[in-house]
């Protein structure tokens, strides 16, 4: 067991949630108990994840995305009532880390997305947007192939780039609209998880490769890494739970 302060206090130092700001609140969003044995994680705290988490007799559920979003109703009813009831009957701590979790340089979705594709040398480009590299040049259709494989979900693959792909610019989740850093970096191809009607036009015209591999795909990595990374500095028991997404 190990104490909740401490895994927060933790969680806090490593991610920094004072450095952005976010949409949501960062760290602990529904408090359970105060010493935690057993930690799942999950893209979205779902009432999917949460009765999972009861089902596996979690203490802790650590999401990317979880609760009380600017500019949704504040009442808690209906939908959010039946799912954070069922934390607090059991106790259970929801602790959640949107764009801290983004954009952290070991743990976050960027830079796990990046080993998950083999892109080399990830570093950042411009906020929450990175860049790197292939191994060697694909076309296309290969690289489409590469990502449907890997993240387990066919990307949508739109534009009129270049013959071969090699500089490649990605941003996890709703990010399709930082697509224009992409081309301001003279990128081959841009990778986000959602598509706008504007985004198909500006691959088109503009002469980049975009694809839309899937909000929940691209975010599955980033919240693994962290809770391995407890489960190592706390000695906890550690499960992801992958309650699938098809957006």
């Amino acid at each position: 067991m190990a104490s909740r302060s401490e895994i927060l206090r933790t969680l806090n130092e490593w991610l920094a949630p004072e450095n952005f700001q976010d949409y949501c609140p960062n760290g602990l969003q529904v408090e359970g108990t105060g010493e935690v044995g057993t930690i799942i994680s999950g893209v979205t705290a779902s009432q999917a994840l949460v009765d999972a988490a009861v089902e596996a007799g979690a203490d802790m559920i650590l999401v990317h995305h979880g609760y009380f979003w600017k500019g949704e109703d504040q009442a808690i009813r209906g939908m959010k009532r039946e799912r954070i009831k069922r934390l607090l009957d059991h106790d259970i701590n929801l602790v959640a880390y949107h764009l801290p979790l983004d954009d952290h340089p070991d743990y976050g979705n960027n830079r796990q997305l990046a080993d998950v594709l083999g892109i080399r040398n990830p570093r950042p480009l411009d906020g929450l947007v990175w860049q790197g590299e292939l191994d060697s040049p694909v076309s296309p259709g290969a690289f489409a192939d590469l990502i449907g494989k890997q993240l387990h979900r066919v990307p949508l693959w739109v534009g009129d780039g270049p013959a071969e792909i090699s500089r490649v610019g990605w941003c996890t989740g709703a990010a399709q609209g930082f697509i224009g850093k992409a081309l301001d970096a003279g990128l081959d191809a841009y990778i986000s998880g959602e598509i706008s009607e504007p985004t198909t036009h500006t691959a088109r015209e503009c002469g980049i490769h975009y694809y839309a591999a899937g909000h929940h795909a691209t975010e599955r990595y980033g919240v693994q890494a962290l809770g391995r990374a407890l489960e190592k500095a706390f000695g906890v028991s550690h499960r992801f739970i992958d309650c699938d997404n098809p957006v």
